[in-house]
């Protein structure tokens, strides 16, 4: 659990200089927008889903339900119900993307490139789907059909973090890992 201490205490230090920049330069419509604090943090909810990909869960229902609420109570106790989780997750997509890129390992001359798709629901789900409406999209990966989106990364040889994109489900693999292999 040392690993998972020392995880969210990283992302706990960038959110306290993320969120207050974050809140200043969002856009505003003219309508007053209420802002409430949720139960988890947004370094919280960022770490939980950082761990997720550590861990062997293969959807994150099974990985809250049977890891998160089950085995680290302890470490969140403001713990909330799954579908709650899902519901925050929309929150810590632009945090992520801001805290991801500030990890990145060096390029060593060996460098492994994957494409996974991030499936947000099941095919049969997606015209009844709400969280990510407008921007998943429909996508085909060499295990099937997903709807959601993809995330081409590199990886050096000691498993570090190179480069990576998030994309609709849509695109093709080709265009991004170009243009991430040439900003190496």
């Amino acid at each position: 659990m040392s690993q998972l201490i020392a995880m969210f205490c990283d992302i706990d230090d960038f959110c306290k200089g993320f969120e207050p920049l974050y809140g200043q330069r969002l856009l505003h419509n003219g309508q007053r927008q209420r802002t409430r604090q949720t139960a988890l943090a947004l370094s919280e909810i960022m770490t939980i889903i950082v761990y997720f990909h550590r861990s062997h869960y293969r959807d994150c229902k099974h990985y809250y339900t049977e890891y998160v609420e089950e085995h680290l109570r302890p470490y969140f106790p403001a713990l909330v119900s799954s579908s709650r989780f899902v519901e925050l997750m929309p929150r810590a997509v632009v945090p992520l993307c801001g805290y991801l890129p500030t990890r990145k390992g060096r390029c060593s001359g060996i460098t492994f490139v994957d494409s996974p798709s991030l499936a947000v629901c099941h095919t049969r789900r997606i015209s009844r789907h709400k969280v990510f409406d407008g921007y998943a999209t429909r996508g085909k990966s060499s295990m099937g059909w997903f709807f959601g989106f993809k995330l081409p990364l590199m990886v050096n040889d000691e498993g570090e973090l190179v480069a990576f994109r998030v994309t609709t489900g849509e695109v093709n693999d080709q265009g991004p890992v170009g243009r991430m292999a040439r900003g190496l």
